[in-house]
């Protein structure tokens, strides 16, 4: 099975973010409290159960018997120090914003931790199900499986399902050699070809850039799987100086994107014109531009003119720097946002994903189900209104007063205009028919214990 990206290793979410081959080697040898199934959904991890106290401020998680990699039972406060590793101050773990509410991180017995919240959490479970949070044991101890790794030769990873602990050696408890699974990571020209000749089951963590390799690879339709990956995709305005100043401009300008034509280069993903899909966790359904209800070629016009009004006291053409991935399947992305921005007489620029830009591309999926995650993401540079709404969101002392003010910060933020949504990302994979259990979901994440449809 291969993952596009280099060879797996365990990597510490706290100090960097983690890439494709990353997220699947922590899930696979290091799961968290909880995990996600093959639907998306959350399951138990290294705790077996859990229940929620105290209206909703509480999480008391009971762990199953486990053990590290080396060998040595699990203790809670080994999983509670690893979970505050991850949420203390100065983590690079791109989830630790989203988890503010977390305040305590304690032990109860060896068995038990508890989880106290300053306000209530209903999403913490899908959070704590992230492989930005599974639970690596102190001193190279490594994770509780549900795999681990018996070789690291040629350049791919053997990995083996743990035994369990409660089968005491019974012979018939132990994993048969067809659970094992070889993960690779590779270049994505390089693992579409392995599939293609028969040489991998599994290509896991494609996206647009290598989008096009699919088609031009000759794979069966039946292999080519796309998630209903929720998220967002579209370009963030990170600077707002000259005519991105102002938010009637900026507005203007997410308005003249040929959306169906992305779309359809991006094999059918739903077009977007509001941040979040739907109406989540917020009071009221997202924020609907204004200009929806134009037609395209009126939008262009309007925008033509205030293009023109500016050029008219500027020197120069109005020029924007747009910054984009590397592959085949950004630069045909690349040519329809060109091609929009020149239809309104305005100069593009591609320059590289972390150079000085206008327009920057963001493509994440969203980790949890709430319309806080798609307005803080969106909000690469904001006002300070639409801060002030995104901050009394994140500190809403009840459920009721949170739907309340994410509603509010939705309005604050489209009023602000830093985001230009295209369409939902778009996330696939190239599937045998062998793995029966791989399932399309909206977090497009595919648990390698689960591939077979059996239970590991």
């Amino acid at each position: 099975m291969d993952v596009i990206g280099a060879k797996p290793v365990l990597a510490d979410a706290a100090r960097r973010p983690l890439d494709a081959g990353e997220r699947v080697l922590a899930d696979s040898v290091a799961q968290g409290l909880v995990r996600f199934d093959a639907s998306g959904q959350v399951e138990p991890g290294v705790a077996e159960r859990w229940t929620v106290i105290n209206n909703g401020t509480g999480y008391i998680f009971r762990l199953r018997e486990a053990r590290w990699g080396d060998g040595r039972a699990v203790s809670s406060a080994e999983v509670a120090a690893a979970l505050r590793h991850q949420l203390a101050r100065g983590t690079r773990n791109p989830l630790a914003p989203f988890l503010s509410a977390v305040a305590e991180v304690i032990e109860m017995t060896p068995e038990v931790l508890e989880v106290r919240l300053s306000r209530p959490r209903p999403d913490l479970l899908k959070l704590f199900a992230a492989p930005e949070l599974a639970v690596v044991g102190p001193r190279r101890a490594g994770g509780t499986g549900p795999f681990r790794v018996v070789s690291t030769g040629g350049g791919a990873l053997l990995l083996r399902p743990a035994v369990d602990p409660a089968s005491q050696g019974d012979d018939a408890a132990r994993p048969a050699p067809g659970d094992e699974v070889r993960l690779s990571g590779e270049p994505a020209a390089r693992a579409v070809a392995r599939f293609v000749a028969h040489r991998s089951d599994l290509v896991l963590g494609g996206n647009l850039s290598h989008w096009p390799l699919v088609a031009m690879s000759g794979a069966a339709p039946g292999a080519v799987r796309v998630d209903p990956a929720a998220g967002l995709m579209g370009l963030a305005i990170v600077s707002r100086a000259g005519f991105l100043a102002d938010a009637g401009n900026r507005d203007a300008l997410a308005s003249i994107f040929d959306r169906a034509a992305i779309a359809r280069m991006l094999g059918g993903v739903a077009e977007a014109e509001t941040l979040a899909p739907d109406q989540l966790d917020s009071a009221a359904p997202p924020t609907v531009p204004g200009w929806t209800a134009m037609p395209l070629d009126q939008r262009r016009a309007a925008m033509r003119r205030l293009v023109a009004a500016w050029q008219a006291t500027s020197p120069g053409p109005l020029t924007l720097r747009v910054a984009l991935t590397a592959g085949p399947g950004a630069t045909q992305l690349w040519g329809l946002v060109a091609a929009d921005l020149i239809e309104v007489g305005i100069t593009p620029e591609r320059v590289a994903p972390d150079a000085p830009a206008e327009l920057r591309l963001v493509d994440e999926v969203a980790p949890y189900d709430s319309a806080r995650w798609y307005l803080a993401t969106a909000c690469r540079v904001c006002s300070p209104e639409a801060q002030a709404a995104l901050e009394a969101a994140r500190e809403a002392p009840t459920p009721a007063s949170r739907s309340d003010a994410l509603a509010t910060a939705d309005r604050a933020v489209a009023a602000d205009a830093p985001f230009i949504p295209l369409t939902r990302p778009l996330r696939w994979s190239l599937v045998s028919p062998a793995l029966t259990g791989w399932q399309p979901n909206a977090r497009a994440w595919h648990p390698l214990n689960r591939l077979r449809g059996g239970t590991t």
